[in-house]
């Protein structure tokens, strides 16, 4: 890969509203700690069209807040083909948004596929969908996206050779 070329990760879930866009934050805030925001590009999206345009939900701005992320510059876009060319992990929350991306994934970028979870051991694959439960389910996504944030930056610091701190 170019050294010229930012990274590229896409966090995906079903709606981009409360999973997807609290990873985007995250991992965005995690990469600029690392100095590394001129090398990595973050973004998210939806595999449905759900709230396209809209800011993430309320109770994940409130929860990634209390943290210190901001999520408010972020609005919901539904994922297209061109982010297949355009981003190097297509990275979904759960086994369902990643089995209706494989249906519309070219298979030339097949391999860029993949779940976020995984990145971080031994806590799970899948990021619960928070949106019917209360406050306690934002509080664990970001548990959750926290840790698997900081060993995906080590897996690309690792896999694209980027500097350490």
């Amino acid at each position: 890969m170019s050294s010229d070329k930012p990274i590229g990760v896409l966090f995906i879930c079903m709606g981009n509203i409360c999973r997807s866009p609290t990873a985007e934050g995250v991992f965005r805030h995690v990469v600029a700690e690392a100095g590394l925001a001129d090398a990595i590009r973050v973004d998210s999206a939806g595999t449905h069209a759900y709230h396209v345009g809209e800011a993430p939900d309320r109770r994940s701005q409130a929860a990634a807040a209390r943290r210190g992320y901001v999520l408010d510059a972020i609005r919901a876009r539904r994922v297209e083909t061109a982010d297949f060319a355009a981003f190097d992990h297509v990275l979904a929350m759960d086994k369902l948004n990643l089995v209706h991306l494989e249906t519309i994934v070219p298979d030339e970028y097949r391999s860029r596929l993949g779940l976020f979870l995984p990145y971080a051991r031994d806590i799970g694959e899948e990021v619960p969908d928070p949106y019917y439960g209360g406050a306690a389910g934002f509080e664990r996504v970001l548990d959750l996206v926290e840790e698997a944030s900081r060993a995906l930056l080590e897996a690309l610091r690792a896999h694209h050779r980027l500097p350490a701190p």
